[in-house]
């Protein structure tokens, strides 16, 4: 007799589940920046905030968390704007492929 298995995915860590949040209900723009020499920085902009009466500054995001977020496909990067020092790639979360209505979902079966 077959059965379905039912799908896995890899479990976020609480870091990588904060950058998520961040692209998916904040929508702020995070962007990686390679530097020349090789260095790797995600971010974004926190705009001025009237609430906390601070400022606008750059927020640099867990490099190692992001890098798994990619690896995983739960990120993608946008086309490169690249520059001499640098080269920039707007950053945004994996669209999640649901089965449409007229496909039925797919499973793995086993023996």
């Amino acid at each position: 007799m077959l059965r379905a298995l039912p799908r896995t995915s890899t479990p976020l860590s609480p870091g990588g589940a904060e950058v998520l949040r961040l692209m998916t209900r904040q929508r702020v723009q995070i962007c990686l920046t390679v530097h020349a020499g090789g260095r790797r920085r995600y971010g974004y902009w926190q705009p001025v905030s009237s609430k906390a009466r601070r400022g606008g500054c750059y927020v640099a995001l867990p490099t190692d968390e992001c890098d798994a977020l990619h690896a995983a496909g739960r990120i993608v990067l946008g086309e490169p704007v690249v520059d001499p020092a640098k080269t920039m790639y707007p950053v945004r979360a994996a669209a999640r492929s649901t089965p449409s209505a007229t496909e039925a979902p797919r499973h793995a079966l086993t023996a």
